[in-house]
């Protein structure tokens, strides 16, 4: 399932689970990849951006495996360029069949696959605010479709 996420995020490349020698049950797991139009390094041999989506395809093709109720990540999508940040929006739609997300992002490219938009805002008071929106009774209430990420 590694494999297949990794291409699918990346667009294309390789990547591969390798068992550190030693005993199984506490060995630890070297991660190698290969994004498209590189060679193949070790995960920690990577840029920012390129461990961040190897890290986003191993929780992805872990969660394909044995998906749960709900999930929530917190900035995952920080170190990504904007490209990727479209790659991992729109792979992250196809999981939201099985798996309920709560996504803290300031990422234009993320925020625009959802289907609701919370926001803490600070009044002139200096008192935190809480702002909802639900994209597809906006979009409704404005007559506008909803965007592809």
């Amino acid at each position: 399932a590694f494999r297949a996420t990794f291409r699918a995020l990346f667009g294309g490349g390789e990547a591969d689970l390798r068992l550190e020698d030693g005993d199984p049950l506490v060995a630890g797991i070297e991660i190698e990849a290969r994004p498209p139009g590189k060679r193949t390094k070790r995960l920690s041999l990577l840029s920012g951006g390129e461990r961040a989506l190897t890290a986003i395809a191993l929780l992805f093709a872990a969660l394909s495996v044995r998906p749960v109720p709900f999930c929530l990540l917190d900035e995952v999508d920080a170190a990504l360029d904007e490209a990727n940040v479209g790659r991992f929006a729109r792979y992250l739609q196809t999981l939201k069949e099985t798996t309920q997300w709560i996504v803290v992002t300031h990422r234009k490219g993320t925020m625009a696959v959802a289907d609701a938009l919370f926001g803490v805002t600070m009044d002139k008071s200096g008192a935190s605010r809480l702002i909802a929106v639900a994209l597809e009774d906006a979009e409704r209430a404005v007559g506008v479709g909803r965007r592809s990420g």
